[in-house]
């Protein structure tokens, strides 16, 4: 459940922190008309989420957090198929697979997305979210699965999408990816905008990890914890 949850995105990087259940995904999922909000409205590069979702989804690129994809279809099956929803003409189609394939070291083509690990489903899923070039990308713990290498690629892709004007709006549990990814960061919790900033404004002369713990309420001592595994 989300309520009173407002902002602006503008070329720039938004992180989405919280713990797990605070509706980060439910977020995100809205901002990207997967689902309708049950009150109020998401206004994406001047469309309404509510009036428009088809529309929105024009303009999004989105990668959930679990890829739900055709897993009886193979990685390149998917991508034209995908490539036919978005009404990309073909070569052009063919030429932005290659490009991020390549970018992404996806090689696995012509597998099923059912036998695909978990970092080459997530490239697949990146890959068919970034194909139509959309003004908006909507990221649910993208990095997972991606191994170093991937990983500072798609971080690299992402910067290169803000500079070229457009917003990418990201949620993980990762403290360092925030930190170094993100302009600007907001904490929600139970639904709700609990604390925002860039980074830097948040940290303060603390960790980021240990702003979000304290925000949260979630912070606890592990030593008895400790002491009851050591007891064993």
């Amino acid at each position: 459940m989300l309520s009173e949850v407002s902002f602006v995105a503008e070329n720039e990087i938004l992180g989405l922190l919280g713990p797990n259940g605070s509706g980060k995904s439910t977020l995100m999922k809205i901002i990207a008309g997967v689902i309708p909000p049950d009150e109020g409205d998401v206004i994406v590069n001047g469309v309404s989420v509510a009036e428009n979702p088809l529309k929105v989804k024009e303009l999004v690129g989105f990668v959930p957090e679990t890829p739900v994809l055709y897993e009886s279809l193979t990685a390149s099956e998917l991508f034209s198929f995908v490539g036919a929803v978005r009404k990309i003409e073909s070569s052009l189609l063919k030429e932005r697979v290659e490009r991020l394939a390549e970018a992404l070291e996806f090689t696995a083509m012509d597998e099923l997305f059912a036998n695909l690990s978990l970092g080459n489903r997530q490239k697949v899923s990146i890959i068919a979210a970034m194909l139509h070039n959309p003004s908006v990308l909507i990221l649910d713990e993208a990095f997972n699965g991606l191994d170093v290498a991937s990983a500072k690629v798609f971080r690299d892709l992402i910067f290169q999408f803000r500079e070229e004007g457009r917003e990418v709006i990201l949620s993980t549990h990762i403290m360092p990816i925030a930190e170094r990814i993100c302009d600007r960061i907001l904490i929600i919790q139970n639904g709700r905008i609990i604390a925002q900033g860039t980074p830097d404004e948040l940290k303060k002369d603390e960790d980021l990890e240990d702003v979000f713990l304290k925000l949260t309420k979630i912070e606890r001592d592990i030593k008895p914890l400790l002491e009851v595994l050591s007891s064993g």
